[in-house]
């Protein structure tokens, strides 16, 4: 267990100990999930991507390269950004930068008119890497607000806050589009463009609470961005160096890679193979109100279940369902299934990933945890391309879109089988001595 107390970071470099579990800090924390998931549902998965291609006059391929284009770049940017933020011991600052930007383009995405594909897909990739970026900041953070015990419950209470808060933005913003009139807005795109401008108020509003009330542990800042930078890229180094000291964390971040992927590709593809199959435009974006409204009652039950029965076996149990939903979706054939596959996500796609957040905070040294949050960001991203891929290939093979998205259950029966190696307790015994062989004047390694 962490020691009780003083935190690990006072007992070398400072002497402020950590609010572990105060409430204030705990609520504020979690309200930043209620703020950025208005990006995740209102522009990445409902709004922007129809008015990309109706509105602007994109295409599909464009959209997609615009997420390739953001993910690689989040996938570069976080380890070395993790580690700068770990060296410097502000955390926060780093969340405030991304935050910003991530808010700033999602209010200049009310700017680009028809033809400005080119200005739309910068616009969104900033977006993105403010919203993907700052999250590694933001998961980092738990280590700062919650203690141990607590982590899955207060980590599952994020995301069913961010089902909430992204669920009421998007329900407000598609009254705004598919109903100007009520608000005395003309026909047309008006209604889209506030939308994007009230997810950037909405985004820095709701940020605050974190920003002034959640305190991290105190370390020796080094004082120049450049002398951060080199820090940064050296720990980083040793990031790839001294995991070998981590089996159990290893073998939880193969875990994790397969069951990221087999989620991401639910996501991704969901609206793609609805549409394959007949379902109309109208009940996909019903569909993803249901999961979010579903998703915030069942992650908060997910992250108190997870504190009673453990977090593997809650993993085991979701990613179990996960197969079910795959198997559902083969033989899915009207609107009305798509809407119970949608309430079943709900159920544990929120509460599978906090509490998948809560038991690697454990695995990871305290003295980096945004160091290796943005590993796992990387690493997840950097192998994300494989759901997808198989997906493409069996439908390719088989000209099948039901086969392709049976061939998912892969991914959910793999880390299933990946999960059985991990020993959490052990794991959490490699954190805490990796942790007291960790020079922490110098940014560097002992050897462990």
């Amino acid at each position: 267990m962490f020691p009780t107390g003083q935190d690990r970071a006072d007992q070398t470099e400072g002497t402020n100990p950590r609010m572990w579990d105060d409430r204030k800090s705990v609520r504020s924390w979690i309200m930043y999930d209620w703020a950025n998931s208005a990006f995740a549902t209102t522009v990445m998965a409902a709004v922007m991507p129809i008015y990309y291609q109706k509105a602007i006059g994109g295409t599909d391929a464009g959209w997609a390269f615009t997420q390739t284009a953001s993910a690689v770049i989040i996938a570069l940017l976080a380890p070395l950004l993790g580690a700068m933020a770990d060296h410097s011991g502000n955390k926060k600052a780093f969340l405030r930068v991304f935050t910003f930007i991530g808010a700033a383009a999602s209010l200049c995405l009310a700017i680009p008119g028809k033809g400005d594909v080119l200005f739309a897909s910068l616009l969104v990739i900033l977006g993105m890497i403010g919203f993907g970026a700052g999250g590694t900041f933001y998961d980092a953070l738990l280590n700062d607000v919650a203690s141990p015990a607590n982590r899955e419950r207060v980590s599952a209470r994020g995301f069913a806050m961010g089902y909430l808060g992204g669920g009421v933005l998007l329900a407000v913003n598609l009254l705004l589009i598919m109903s100007p009139g009520t608000f005395g807005l003309p026909e047309g795109s008006a209604g889209s463009q506030i939308s994007f401008a009230m997810v950037g108020v909405w985004w820095i509003l709701f940020s605050i609470p974190l920003f002034r009330n959640v305190k991290e542990a105190s370390v020796r800042p080094d004082g120049t961005l450049g002398s951060q930078v080199r820090a940064g890229i050296l720990r980083l180094g040793e990031t790839f160096r001294q995991i070998r000291h981590y089996p159990e964390l290893w073998k939880f971040m193969i875990a994790y890679w397969f069951f990221f992927d087999g989620v991401n590709t639910v996501i991704v593809m969901a609206t793609s193979y609805g549409t394959t199959i007949g379902i109309k435009d109208s009940d996909l974006i019903a569909a993803l109100l249901i999961t979010q409204f579903v998703g915030f009652p069942a992650t908060v039950l997910f992250g108190n279940m997870a504190s009673r029965l453990g977090s593997k076996n809650m993993l085991y149990g979701s990613m179990a369902l996960y197969v079910a939903i795959v198997i559902l979706g083969f033989f899915m054939k009207n609107a009305l299934h798509f809407y119970l596959l949608a309430g079943l996500v709900g159920l544990v796609q929120g509460g599978s990933q906090a509490t998948a957040r809560a038991a690697y905070s454990r695995l990871i040294p305290p003295a980096r945890t945004a160091e290796f949050n943005g590993f796992l960001t990387f690493t997840s991203r950097f192998f994300s391309f494989g759901g997808p891929l198989v997906f493409g290939l069996v439908k390719v093979f088989t000209d099948s879109s039901r086969y392709a998205i049976l061939a998912v259950a892969f991914f959910f029966v793999a880390a299933m089988v990946l999960l059985t190696f991990v020993n959490i307790a052990k794991g959490e015994r490699e954190a805490e001595r990796a942790f007291d062989g960790w020079s922490t004047d110098s940014g560097r390694t002992a050897s462990i």
